[in-house]
């Protein structure tokens, strides 16, 4: 089992900033993908941003230019700045682990192990 503690969530006017963390524990291979999904209740899960083990990082064509992924390897640490913010960002964003981060980019469900989310909430 992978385990996953997300921080940072919370409620922001539009064009603010937030920033997510999340640590993974457990059954988790350094060398996997880590990334971001987040899904809007009665909407499919999309993928937001996902990073290499080697810092290649992937994004959304709705995220790119506002948002930033990053990882420490040391500390199995993932973090996700969101600068920016629209009011169509407000979702739950859920960290992911994946041994491919198209894996995690297409939310393919059955190939990764994601958290229980943190919810962004971004006003008008």
């Amino acid at each position: 089992q992978v385990q996953f503690v997300e921080s940072g969530g919370g409620s922001v006017q539009a064009g603010g900033s937030l920033r997510l963390s999340c640590v993974v524990s457990g059954s988790f291979y350094p060398t996997h993908c880590m990334g971001w999904i987040r899904q809007v209740p009665g909407k499919e899960r999309e993928g937001v941003a996902a990073i290499d083990s080697d810092g290649t990082s992937h994004y959304a064509d709705f995220v790119k230019g506002r948002f930033t992924v990053s990882r420490d390897n040391a500390k199995n640490h993932l973090d996700l700045q969101m600068n920016n913010l629209k009011p169509e960002d407000s979702a739950a964003y859920y960290c992911a682990t994946a041994a491919d981060c198209g894996w995690i980019m297409a939310v393919l469900s059955n190939f990764m192990y994601s958290g229980q989310g943190t919810q962004v909430t971004v006003s008008s």
